[in-house]
């Protein structure tokens, strides 16, 4: 078939010397492809390929390339190259070349049916193709017709390959649909005449099915393509025959899996749940597997019993709303249930010797869910037929939550642990969300257990079922309030019972007892019964994260409680500290829970534990502060100020008036006198000083000592005042030696808590005015290199605008310079620095009227501005920040309106900006709705969005779709 287009040929590139696109030149690119060891001329054969197939010459090639002495991979080319052609340049088809097309691809099938596989896949896909774009009108009995076709007996080709052809075209056609770019409309239509179709297709399949004379090979093409054919949601009562007959080959080993998906895939439908009669004559289906399960699990035959739970379940978690409903039919869907409940307690340890009980979950949620979705008549009938079915799943996953042996356990795989992890976390969940249903009875059922356990004399106990009972507590109390609850207590008391002879088992005691630290703020008679234990742990290093983290929340939630342990406490952790037995982010939580722990002491004991506690730092940070500069000690600096600033970050002996509050929230005197960390700061100022002289070109060290600062500051508030002064100045020299973003951000804390107190006013604004001038001065020099510095400096000057405008007002800052500088900063490739760049104008723009200096830079430059918006919303910048841009438009029009309307108009004029691809209609009536809207800040954001993608020449494409 020849074509008749438009469309250039694309210039080939590496893979043929010529730049035609001819059967030769696509045979040597394809041989380049599959066979040059080259990765860089495999590239370029891709590429050039992909051109090839797009060309108005595919329609000549592809069939040359089909022909019988090629290869298959040369005829696979051909023959995606034509359904491209089709599905994507459908209309430069010409109607009265439909027929010839839909002709020669028969012909090709039909010689195919005996060839190539995969060649033949991709020449019904291509056919399917050009049937959907046929369908209904210019083809109407499409499907009907394809049967017809494939059923004539003056074929050449065998009938059993002509059926196998068939089919494949057939299974084809519904995934194409799925996929295929037909516009909604046609979608709709399309799919309606695919539902009339099914009725030429299914008395097909149920003959292949169940006719004894059809060989495995057509029967497992029957249930791929019936698997295909119910997606397109055809009603359920019409798959009545094919399902029965899918069950019934469950039986025969070879079609088990094509069996399956089929089953599933038709329960599965959404529409499935309106058939009620034909899902009650499922379930009876579903129960006759039962013994097939018991005999693969019997077996170890993982595939069979996995395939048997798929179907289980997809009938129970699609369903049990409506199966629920029908109440007299409660014991057959309760016998379902158990079958599930089956599937969930699988023997064996997941993933090593099961992958099913993973697979059920999610049906337990749902069922809780529809029974407690009832009204109370009904809800109660149920409830009182699946709480004991619910205890029973209790003990089901504790069971499964069990560690194997420690020798078996040995012999894992790191996979198979990190699997049986994340499934402890599945169960964990479920067990939480059970709590739901089963209420305070759960947690006394999971004690007596323990209890039990724990005290019986008569055989001794595994520790892996210790450890699951107590997972199972700790799943439920790390998100349920257990205050009230009367087994807490009786828990307390065992848990130092229990013999930890293993480092799983520790674990989870340790995170148990972290859960419960609301509890123990709230009976602090109980802290000494576990504290001992976590303080024995933190020596532990394979217990480092439960150990720490415990002591954190406990330190955290009981700190009012600890002064008579904090000398324990503290001599512990310094102790492990020294030794080094743990990793960085652990020392890290190690000082924040002694940072809560110290928070609660008096001043002077605070003081003698900081004193004892952060010496050996000091010392060692003195050391170093000698030593020339080397990556080993860098290591040693950046540890030790983390140590010192994650210390600060809980170290807070004021209260706070709320203690949910942000960072806006003023705090209550400290009536003791000097707050500690300024006391501790100031101590250690000069020595920060001194290794801030030897580092100050490293990045990491620079942000490390800024972090001390930041978290002092956002910690202690107002209460930080005294090291103002002394902390602007050191940022300024170390801003005005090598600038970092640290330091700017460090500021940006420093004005939003203390610019607007006037005696911390003249320190703040000499640094504010200090940093603007280098970093302008850095702008001069080319700020590409560093978008961090410009994000950080951009919203340092929003932050002054919106906290404190009178630092605008100073005579020495160049406001016309920052302006220039940030209407820059809107031009960079970086997301956040744009983003920041219009933060600051959405800042600016209002003080137009209030801060002279503002209103006029804005009145000399704000056309510059407006220019660079418009250009960003042109397609310089990404879509994801037009919402940015349009907050400036707004913020302009809102308090600029007189000059904008002027902008606007002039900045439009020029053709081809902000896109060649806009008219001057469409330019006139974006700033015509631009300027008549003031007070609606999201029709403005929707305004752009539209602008911009006709800006790109996407309005209206399948990209808009998701923005």
């Amino acid at each position: 078939m020849e074509r008749r287009e438009e469309q250039p040929g694309a210039a080939g590139a590496g893979a043929a010397p010529a730049l035609d696109f001819t059967v030769e030149n696509v045979e040597k690119a394809l041989h380049q492809l599959y066979y040059d060891p080259n990765i860089e001329n495999k590239n370029l054969a891709q590429k050039w390929l992909m051109q090839a197939q797009v060309s108005p010459q595919a329609w000549h090639f592809s069939w040359q390339l089909l022909q019988p002495d090629k290869v298959p991979e040369i005829q696979y080319f051909g023959a995606s190259a034509l359904h491209i052609k089709i599905s994507r340049y459908w209309s430069d088809i010409p109607t009265d070349q439909y027929e010839s097309l839909k002709a020669q691809l028969f012909t090709q099938i039909t010689r195919f049916a005996s060839g190539s596989k995969i060649v033949l896949t991709r020449l019904c896909v291509a056919l399917a193709s050009l049937a959907l774009s046929m369908m209904p009108d210019a083809w109407p009995c499409a499907v009907a017709d394809m049967v017809r076709l494939f059923q004539a007996e003056d074929s050449p080709v065998d009938g059993q390959g002509r059926c196998l052809a068939l089919l494949e075209l057939l299974t084809v056609l519904p995934e194409e649909f799925q996929t295929s770019r037909l516009p909604q409309y046609r979608k709709g239509l399309v799919r309606a005449s695919l539902a009339v179709e099914c009725g030429a297709v299914f008395p097909l399949l149920e003959q292949l099915l169940q006719q004894p004379s059809s060989p495995s090979c057509v029967r497992q093409k029957v249930l791929k393509c019936f698997s295909s054919w119910v997606q397109l949601e055809v009603p359920l009562q019409d798959c009545e025959a094919l399902i029965q007959a899918a069950f019934a080959a469950l039986q025969d080993s070879e079609l088990f899996d094509s069996s399956v998906e089929a089953i599933v895939n038709a329960i599965s439908q959404p529409d499935a749940q309106r058939y009620v009669n034909t899902l009650l004559k499922l379930i009876p289906l579903v129960l006759g597997l039962q013994e097939q399960l018991r005999q693969a699990v019997q077996n170890g035959d993982m595939e069979t019993s996995h395939g048997i739970c798929r179907i289980a379940v997809a009938l129970g978690e699609n369903h049990s709303r409506a199966l629920l409903d029908q109440v007299e039919h409660w014991q057959s869907f309760l016998a379902l249930v158990n079958m599930i409940m089956f599937c969930t307690g699988i023997p064996g340890h997941y993933p090593v010797n099961e992958t099913t009980s993973s697979l059920t979950l999610t049906f337990w949620y749902t069922l809780q869910d529809d029974i407690l979705s009832f009204e109370a008549e009904k809800q109660a009938v149920y409830q009182q037929v699946y709480r004991p079915v619910y205890f029973q799943l209790v003990d089901v996953l504790l069971h499964k939550a069990q560690f194997p042996s420690d020798e078996e356990y040995g012999f894992w795989s790191s996979d198979e642990k990190e699997q049986f992890r994340i499934y402890r976390v599945d169960i964990s969940d479920t067990l939480m969300y059970v709590y739901e249903m089963l209420g305070a009875e759960l947690l006394s059922n999971l004690y007596d257990k323990l209890g039990r356990l724990l005290t019986s004399s008569e055989e001794p106990y595994s520790w892996q079922h210790t450890e699951a009972l107590l997972y199972g507590f700790q799943s439920i109390a790390e998100t349920i309030d257990v205050n009230y609850s009367d087994v807490v207590p009786g828990l307390i008391g065992l848990i130092p019972r229990i013999s930890i002879s293993n480092v799983q088992l520790a674990d989870t005691v340790m995170f148990t007892i972290g859960a419960l630290s609301e509890w123990l703020a709230d009976h602090p008679v109980m802290i000494n019964s576990v504290l001992p234990l976590v303080l024995h742990a933190l020596g532990n290093p394979e217990l480092s994260v439960s150990s720490v983290s415990t002591l954190k929340k406990i330190c955290r939630e009981c700190k009012y409680d600890l002064p008579p342990y904090a000398a324990n406490i503290v001599a512990v952790s310094q102790d492990v500290l020294m030794k080094q037995i743990h990793k960085t982010s652990q020392c890290m939580w190690l000082m924040q829970a002694l940072g809560f722990l110290l928070s609660a002491l008096q001043v002077e004991e605070i003081l003698k534990n900081l004193h004892s506690l952060i010496s050996p730092y000091i010392q060692q940070l003195e050391k170093l502060a000698e030593e020339i500069p080397n990556p080993s000690n860098k290591l040693a600096i950046v540890h030790i100020l983390g140590l010192l600033s994650n210390l600060f970050t809980t170290l807070d002996v004021s209260h706070h008036e709320d203690d949910h509050e942000g960072p806006e929230v003023r705090k209550l005197p400290v009536p003791q006198g000097p707050n500690p960390v300024v006391v501790v700061l100031q101590q250690v100022f000069q020595l920060i000083q001194k290794v801030l002289s030897k580092w100050l070109n490293d990045a990491q060290v620079v942000e490390a000592v800024c972090a001390i600062f930041e978290k002092s500051v956002k910690t202690l508030l107002d209460d930080f005042a005294p090291m103002v002064p002394q902390l602007c100045e050191m940022l300024g020299r170390m801003y005005s030696t090598i600038p970092q973003a640290s330091a700017l951000d460090l500021t940006r804390q420093l004005v939003h808590i203390f610019a607007h107190e006037p005696a911390h006013f003249p320190p703040i604004e000499a640094l504010f005015l200090l940093v603007t001038s280098v970093t302008l001065t850095l702008f001069q020099q080319g700020p590409r290199d560093h978008p961090d510095i410009v994000d950080s400096f951009m919203q340092l000057l929003a932050q002054a605008l919106k906290r404190k405008p009178d630092l605008f007002l100073c005579e020495r800052l160049d406001v016309k310079a920052v302006f220039q500088c940030a209407v820059l900063a809107l031009k960079f490739p970086e997301a956040p620095t744009v983003k920041a760049s219009c933060g600051f104008f959405t800042e600016l723009l209002p003080r137009c009227g209030e801060v002279e200096s503002v209103g006029k830079v804005v009145q000399e430059d704000g056309r510059m501005l407006l220019v660079a918006v418009l250009e960003a919303i042109g397609g310089q910048a990404s879509r994801s920040l037009m919402d940015c841009f349009a907050d400036i438009l707004f913020a302009l029009n809102k308090h600029c309106f007189s000059l904008l309307s002027l902008w606007i108009k002039e900045a439009l004029q020029p053709p081809g900006f902000p896109s060649a691809r806009l008219s001057p209609e469409q330019k006139d009536t974006f700033s015509q709705q631009i300027l008549r809207e003031r007070v609606n800040k999201r029709r403005v954001k929707e305004m752009v969005k539209e602008f911009t993608l006709l800006c790109r020449g996407l309005h209206g494409t399948d990209y808009t779709a998701d923005y």
